[in-house]
C-alpha cells in the first residue's frame, strides 16, 4: 500500500507541475525537446516512429511530428486496442488523418486496418510520462497500457527503441522504484538534457 500511496502522489504532484507552465513555455520546451531528438542517431535514422497528442501539460510532440513530416518518415499515434483490453495499437497519422476522440477523451486516428504499423517495424517510441530519475526510469500514468503493449519490447523480442520524453520539471532527484512489469527506457529526452539508461 506504502508503495502504491507514494506512487500516486508522485503522479499528482508531477501532473501539477508540468501544468503549472504557462503557454509559452510549453511552446519553448516542444521546439527544444525538436532539438534533443534531432541529435539522436536513431532519431534521424529512423522511418517509422511512434508519438502522441499532449494532454493534461504533457511536452508537446507537435514540433517533433512536424519534422518528421518534412522528412517523410512515417508518424503513428497510439490507439486503444478495440478488441485487446488495455492494449495500444499503433496507427499511422496523416496531416488529413480523420481523428476521433477515445474513451479517455483523447484524439485519435479513426482505426482503419491499413493504417496500422506493427510494432516490430516502428524504430522509434516516444512515450509520455508524469516523472522520470536520471537512471532513465519512467513513472507513467498507471493504466499499464504502454508496459503492457511494448513488453515484446523489453523481451528484446523487436529492435523497437522507447524513449521517455518529459519536460525537465518532471525529474524526481530521489529516483523512481520500477515495479517488474514496468518497461524500461532506453532514453529519456528532456528539453535541455539526455538520460541514457546505464
Amino acid at each position: 500500500m506504502h508503495t502504491t500511496y507514494t506512487r500516486q502522489t508522485l503522479r499528482q504532484h508531477f501532473r501539477q507541475k508540468r501544468n503549472s507552465l504557462s503557454d509559452e513555455q510549453q511552446i519553448r520546451a516542444s521546439h527544444e525537446l525538436l532539438s534533443q531528438c534531432l541529435v539522436t542517431e536513431q532519431y534521424q535514422q529512423a522511418n517509422n516512429i511512434a508519438c502522441y497528442l499532449a494532454q493534461d501539460g504533457e511536452i508537446s510532440m507537435q514540433p517533433v511530428i512536424e519534422d518528421a513530416w518534412m522528412q517523410r518518415k512515417i508518424v503513428c499515434l497510439p490507439v486503444l486496442h478495440p478488441f485487446a483490453k488495455g492494449q495500444l495499437l499503433f496507427l499511422r497519422y496523416h496531416k488529413d488523418s480523420q481523428m476521433k476522440a477515445n474513451r479517455f477523451g483523447i484524439p485519435e486516428p479513426a482505426l482503419r486496418v491499413t493504417d496500422i504499423v506493427p510494432l516490430p517495424l516502428i524504430d522509434v517510441i516516444f512515450a509520455p510520462l508524469v516523472a522520470f530519475d536520471s537512471q532513465a526510469h519512467r513513472l507513467g500514468m498507471g493504466g499499464g497500457f504502454y508496459d503492457r503493449t511494448l513488453a515484446p519490447v523489453a523481451r528484446n523480442t523487436f529492435t523497437t527503441e522507447v524513449y521517455g520524453v518529459a519536460h525537465d520539471c518532471q525529474n524526481v532527484l530521489n529516483g523512481i522504484k520500477n515495479d517488474k512489469w514496468d518497461i524500461p527506457m532506453q532514453k529519456i529526452i528532456t528539453p535541455s538534457k539526455i538520460y541514457i539508461a546505464p
